[in-house]
């Protein structure tokens, strides 16, 4: 087409309506969809064409095809497509790329109006061009979902199979111990702290992922905060910090040259290194043996799931010859470095294909106006 197309506001190819009031209406079959997508259902509906949704409270960018009967509130507005001109699905590609929630109408809650939305430009290629591009975004959509889900099962699978791998070594024969024989075991300090936008980070559960520290989301106080948060015990290189309130039983160990504090609910524990490796030590933590403990002590705790100094004092643990441990350790520190590399590749794989789909995208939904 490279004459262009004709670019035409959206109320001369579309009606804007508002939703309605739904709370009257007995449970049913039919989707009522609110800008958050589907709050309940419904035994009416109040459109039965192909629709785009498009909030008008709210999430403004959180936009809906349905081609099923539906309802809508009054926080979304629902379009009546004129068909013969705009195919509704083509519509629906084109206007999740047009950054409507920059049209935002209020300085508070974001807002859309029907005025601002009827004059939206919408282009309007000949239908089978439009039914064209809607084939292959169709397409391209289900091939990323498609590649999202195996990725996903591919974790899952490699995750299984570690944590069988890791069971199985663990359950090397060895004299059992219980934790507070091998560690010197030291609890958080019992009061919140002032929180600064920098300064020393504050390890707090969310902190402890998969034996290590996680730094992308940190909390920070002050030098004189600090000081008085380590008076028990200054966190040092090998230590563990293990989560006692849920999630239960998280842990991870300090790198060294790495300065932090106790937050709420996290212990320290410093191995007994004539006993035990803090490396072995961290891998039986996340074993089997463990989390079996916690959940028979979980299961009889409160409401807010907490595990006590005294319960995790009597954890019992299963350890060998400080060579076994070396060798058992080296292996799951492998282990374990593969399965991390797969996680940290399925977030960067399916961003590539996010990207690459976007791309494609916004060229097929790019046209020359005849206007220019």
């Amino acid at each position: 087409m490279p004459e262009g197309v004709e670019y035409v506001p959206l109320c001369e190819v579309a009606k804007v309506s508002n939703g309605h009031d739904h709370k009257s209406l007995p449970d049913g079959d039919y989707p009522v969809y609110g800008s958050g997508g589907v709050m309940r259902y419904a035994n009416q509906y109040l459109y039965d064409k192909p629709s785009v949704l498009i909030p008008r409270k709210g999430s403004l960018g959180n936009i809906f095809f349905v081609d099923t009967p539906f309802w809508t509130v009054d926080t979304i507005f629902y379009t009546v497509i004129n068909e013969d001109k705009l195919v509704p699905k083509f519509f629906f590609y084109f206007i999740t790329v047009q950054h409507i929630e920059d049209l935002n109408q209020a300085g508070g809650v974001p807002s859309m109006t029907k005025a601002v939305l009827d004059k939206i430009k919408i282009p309007l290629p000949p239908l089978p061009i439009q039914r064209e591009i809607v084939r292959i975004l169709d397409n391209f959509t289900e091939l990323t979902a498609e590649l999202t889900a195996e990725l996903t099962a591919e974790l899952t699978a490699r995750k299984k199979q570690y944590e069988y791998y890791r069971n199985e070594l663990l359950s090397t024969g060895g004299e059992f111990y219980t934790l507070n024989n091998v560690c010197n075991i030291v609890d958080c300090p019992h009061t919140s702290p002032k929180w600064h936008q920098n300064g020393v980070p504050v390890i707090r559960n969310y902190n402890l992922v998969n034996g290590n520290i996680d730094t992308t989301n940190m909390s920070y106080v002050d030098d004189k905060e600090y000081k008085e948060r380590i008076k028990r015990i200054t966190p040092q290189k090998d230590d563990i910090l293990f989560s006692r309130e849920a999630p239960i039983g998280n842990v991870g160990i300090i790198p060294e040259n790495f300065i932090c504090c106790q937050g709420q609910r996290v212990v320290l524990l410093r191995p007994n290194k004539g006993i035990v490796i803090p490396r072995y030590l961290l891998h039986i933590l996340q074993g089997a043996m463990v989390k079996e403990q916690i959940n028979k002590v979980d299961k009889v705790g409160s409401t807010v799931s907490n595990f006590n100094i005294a319960d995790l004092r009597r954890l019992k643990l299963s350890i060998p010859e400080i060579s076994t441990q070396e060798i058992i350790a080296d292996k799951l520190d492998k282990f374990n470095s593969l399965c991390s590399d797969i996680v940290k590749g399925l977030p960067a794989e399916i961003e590539a294909r996010r990207k690459q789909y976007e791309y494609y995208r916004d060229k097929l939904l790019t046209f020359k106006s005849l206007e220019s």
